[in-house]
């Protein structure tokens, strides 16, 4: 699952969509639902961060105006989420689709958001222990300081 979260879509790809998406834009002042899925379908997989957050956008608009290719950007959502590492929000739409319809690779997609999960809330158990002791130590080493003079 991590190789495909891991792949992005080549630049030229992403370009040649874009250009579609824009032109329809402009020309029509209104743009296909292929054309919105394309692009954002482009975007979700990008290596920038902020492309990935408005391919985001456009599968939540697709979603909310096309609730006959749900199925499609619920999975795009939950993938999207999952690049992004906000795992909470990728493990609900994994959730809904889920509802909708079983499915292996969002099985694979969901065991591996909540793994990644729960090693993030290790991390920042780990981390908050750490401050919590280093700061002890600290002012032991104050109070230590104090009694010597």
């Amino acid at each position: 699952m991590e190789e495909l979260l891991e792949e992005v879509v080549p630049s030229e790809d992403l370009q040649r969509f874009e250009r579609k998406y824009h032109r329809e834009l402009e020309s029509d002042g209104w743009i296909r639902i292929e054309t919105k899925f394309e692009y954002a379908f482009c975007l979700v997989r990008s290596r920038y961060t902020n492309d990935v957050k408005r391919g985001l956008m456009l599968f939540e608009n697709l979603a909310h105006e096309h609730p006959d290719g749900r199925r499609d950007y619920i999975y795009h959502l939950a993938f999207g989420n999952a690049r992004l590492k906000n795992y909470t929000e990728g493990l609900k739409y994994c959730r809904a689709f889920l509802e909708i319809e079983s499915n292996h690779q969002m099985n694979l997609l969901e065991a591996y958001m909540r793994k990644q999960s729960d090693r993030e809330i290790v991390k920042a158990m780990a981390l908050a222990g750490g401050t919590v002791l280093f700061m002890a130590l600290g002012l032991l080493g104050m109070g230590l300081a104090m009694v010597r003079k």
